[in-house]
């Protein structure tokens, strides 16, 4: 489903990506780890068009991405959270969800209000509440299922599980599972390696805008001296 070969992005002068590769395929999950830093938000960041990849290819269902705008990215059907939400903190949670579905070009299938408000019957509590009135883990489950409306075939996250309590984090997980199950392809960007195995499929290990590794969650999550090398702060 989405292909990345060679990318090389950054800002400005900078470099940040060097020649990165990796796959995400139908009805997958895949991890995308490493420490701050790394190159994970700007890796999401030039696949869904906010920065111009300089090299390389970025192929979603077969049509290249380098270079498209990215409100045409996501009338193709990527989804995404980034790490700094963005939600309209002056709309209710309600009005959020719906700008999901209007900015994203309105496209047609099964992901509708009531069933984001099934999948997070916490936003359907909170619906007539501002934006800046979210807790933090509120506001990620706000912006997950702002991106869900727009109906993608493949979500990317940037930090989801980042500074929430270990058991909203569980719940985080149950929920990104029952998405993957309702057959969303997901590409995680997470520093929690037990998070990132109760849901993904396969990892990648980023560090200086290099994959350093690829594997199972489950050979990743054994092999201490890659984890000890690449994860361990």
């Amino acid at each position: 489903m989405l292909a990345l070969k060679g990318v090389v992005s950054g800002y400005g002068l900078s470099q940040v990506l060097h020649g990165v590769s990796l796959t995400v395929g139908e009805n997958e999950v895949v991890a995308l780890l490493g420490r701050n830093g790394a190159g994970k938000s700007t890796l999401l960041r030039t696949v869904v068009g906010l920065l111009r990849a300089k090299a390389g290819s970025i192929q979603f269902a077969g049509k290249e991405l380098a270079g498209m705008e990215p409100f045409r990215i996501a009338q193709l059907g990527i989804g995404y959270m980034p790490d700094d939400h963005r939600i309209f903190a002056d709309l209710t949670v309600q009005e959020n969800l719906e700008m999901g579905w209007r900015a994203g070009g309105r496209r047609p299938g099964s992901w509708t209000l009531e069933r984001v408000y099934g999948l997070f019957p916490r936003l359907k509590e909170l619906a007539g509440k501002k934006g800046d009135q979210l807790s933090g883990g509120e506001r990620k489950m706000l912006t997950i299922g702002r991106a869900l409306m727009n109906n993608p075939r493949l979500l990317l996250l940037d930090e989801p599980g980042e500074g929430l309590a270990p058991l909203v984090v569980a719940d985080l997980a149950g929920r990104l599972r029952e998405i993957r199950e309702a057959g969303v392809s997901i590409l995680l960007a997470d520093q929690n390696l037990k998070f990132c195995r109760w849901v993904a499929d396969r990892a990648y290990i980023i560090e200086r805008g290099v994959v350093r590794y690829s594997g199972s969650m489950d050979e990743l999550w054994e092999n201490r001296e890659v984890i000890n090398r690449y994860l361990a702060v």
